[in-house]
């Protein structure tokens, strides 16, 4: 059972999804207390890899409303837990050019927290209107089929 506590659906908007991953993230108490309140959010977040290790920047993590933590930073850079082996195939898929690694969804699994990280390519502008019409055209289809 997978409860989601944060969605990146901008990222869905602007990129194509190439490969997937699922990893851990190094959290503190009050950093999990605060996604379990749904204080957490994905947006402008994004993957580097340095000295063999995977990190999280730009992650906004609200303060827990009952933490006495003073020194509390919301966008701090955040720890990935990952395989060495994924953490070379996710570096050598960043060293290709036009590719991205961005954070889709922060969830729940076996009372662990997880992140779904997605390898992307971005979208032109012509890529996300043909994905506009699409979606209009399968909410018009849906709609014709429920009148009818």
């Amino acid at each position: 059972m997978e409860n989601s506590f944060a969605k990146n659906r901008k990222a869905l908007h602007d990129f194509f999804v190439e490969e997937e991953f699922e990893a851990g993230i190094s959290l503190t108490g009050d950093e999990v207390k605060s996604i379990k309140n749904g204080q957490a959010n994905l947006k402008g977040a994004y993957l580097e890899i340095s000295n063999s290790e995977a990190y999280i920047r730009d992650m906004d993590i609200s303060k827990y409303k009952q933490s006495s933590n003073q020194k509390y930073e919301s966008k701090r850079k955040r720890k990935i837990l990952l395989h060495k082996k994924e953490i070379e195939k996710l570096e050598l898929n960043l060293q290709k050019s036009g590719l991205t690694a961005i954070p889709l969804e922060l969830y729940a699994k076996k009372g662990k927290i997880k992140i779904k990280i997605g390898v992307m390519k971005g979208k032109k502008f012509y890529d996300k209107r043909e994905d506009l019409k699409k979606k209009d055209q399968k909410r018009e289809i849906e709609k014709m089929i429920k009148n009818f």
